[in-house]
């Protein structure tokens, strides 16, 4: 003879609430179809996937054209100011690194774009 399987009060709850947000999911959709003509949300998911990645990078890249330019100035009002021997050493080292972060950001676009253009 088979056992009976009975599923306990946390069980039960649990899929009755997953079914429950799923029509809840769905009457949304509907109503947006019939509402609209159109399913909104798959529309809205379309455009987030390709937008992500070049525009964080062109920030970057702007970014540290910027602080570069902010380093020399502050260079040049120390020499200014007779100090630029105490701070020439630290204010070149972190320029350079600012060149090969860009550099490196420089290679990862042509990179992308090398990639690109032999699949088309």
């Amino acid at each position: 003879m088979m056992k009976e399987s009975r599923l306990t009060n946390f069980q039960q709850r649990h899929i009755m609430d997953t079914v429950k947000r799923d029509l809840e999911k769905e009457k949304r959709r509907l109503q947006n179809i019939f509402a609209n003509g159109k399913d909104i949300e798959e529309r809205k998911r379309a455009p987030h996937g390709l937008q992500e990645d070049p525009a964080p990078e062109l920030d970057r890249f702007e970014e540290l054209v910027k602080e570069i330019q902010d380093r020399k100035e502050f260079l040049a009002a120390m020499e200014a100011l007779g100090q630029g021997k105490q701070y020439r050493g630290m204010i070149l080292a972190e320029i350079s690194q600012k060149l090969q972060e860009m550099e490196e950001i420089d290679r990862s676009r042509s990179e992308k774009l090398r990639k690109a253009l032999a699949t088309t």
